[in-house]
């Protein structure tokens, strides 16, 4: 009788602890697109400014308006969508952040040039959707995978311990939920999961 009790309790914090953590996801990702957008247009706008207006090459365009994208992105993703992230590590995180972002601009700008110089397509609408609409999706994937698995990962797991605790110990950030070790809660529910 004890197990079938438990069974039952297992069973309801089962699929509680999977819709929070969907919706918590979701949050996350809406987040991240949110800057993503923002990112997109500063991205956009700074390839062609540096294409059209000022006849640099596509990949010396590509370069600029990504690193200027990557810079609006790490502003609006550390102070919005991960702000709560353990900010003690802010060089380690800076450090993975530009790494990632780098590998990201490289999947960018890798399919801008094998459109504009593989394919010869060159013309200014081949190349804009060559870089910001097919490499810039390929390289947003990537980016919102590596972000949350290795540069802002502390605030997915107090996100998740938080989202799980019961009602009373919700506090929000500085509440008993974010004092717990980080490691341990996060183990514990995906095991109950």
């Amino acid at each position: 009788m004890a197990g079938m009790a438990t069974g039952t309790a297992t069973g309801t914090a089962g699929p509680r602890t999977l819709r929070a953590r969907l919706r918590g996801l979701l949050r996350e990702a809406a987040k991240f697109g949110t800057v993503g957008a923002l990112g997109f247009l500063v991205n956009v706008a700074v390839f062609n400014l540096a294409a059209q207006a000022a006849g640099l090459g596509p990949l010396q365009s590509g370069v600029l308006a990504t690193s200027a994208a990557i810079t609006t992105n790490y502003l609006g993703n550390r102070h919005w969508t991960y702000r709560h992230a353990d900010k003690s590590g802010r060089r380690r995180e800076a450090g993975r952040f530009l790494l990632f972002s780098g590998a990201g601009m490289l999947l960018e700008n890798g399919v801008l040039a094998i459109s504009h110089y593989g394919l010869d397509l060159t013309s200014p609408l081949a190349d804009n959707i060559a870089k910001n609409v097919v490499g810039l999706g390929i390289g947003s994937l990537f980016r919102f995978w590596s972000y949350r698995t290795w540069v802002f990962h502390g605030a997915r797991t107090r996100h998740a311990v938080t989202a799980a605790a019961p009602e009373g110990r919700r506090t929000g950030p500085a509440g008993p939920a974010d004092a717990a070790d980080p490691a341990a809660p996060a183990g514990s529910a995906r095991r109950a999961a």
